[in-house]
């Protein structure tokens, strides 16, 4: 079974940036998709973005397409996600989630089976 664990959460004033990670075990790394998704309480889960270590493709919502950029080391079987440009309205828990294999769409974000306990991120104005 795939275990995720996230970090880097925090709070940052609006147009300041931050990093989380997503440490994963328990599979072939490089086998894994892993996508990140965020949710405000009452709301529901949106996914953010999703990277397949299979092919290296890599999926936005449009939401932070030109500000947040994901990418993976294997070497530290870490997926990391860089938030620039950060606004108050992407303030939300962050979860990572994993797939075998291929980022594939459903819902508002990819199909997953594994997930982190997420992160908090608060963006203020």
């Amino acid at each position: 079974e795939v275990q995720l664990v996230e970090s880097g959460g925090g709070k940052v004033q609006a147009g300041g940036s931050l990093r989380l990670s997503c440490a994963a075990s328990g599979f072939a790394f490089d086998a894994l998709a892993i996508g990140w998704f965020r949710q405000v309480p009452g709301k529901g889960r949106e996914g953010v973005s999703c990277i397949s270590n299979m092919d290296g493709n890599t999926y936005y919502a449009d939401s932070v397409k030109g500000r947040f950029t994901t990418s993976s080391e294997n070497a530290k079987n870490t997926v990391y996600l860089q938030m620039n440009g950060l606004k108050p309205e992407d303030t939300a828990f962050y979860y990572c989630a994993a797939a075998r294999w291929y980022c594939s769409a459903y819902g508002s974000g990819w199909d997953m089976d594994y997930w982190g306990k997420g992160t908090p991120v608060t963006v203020f104005p």
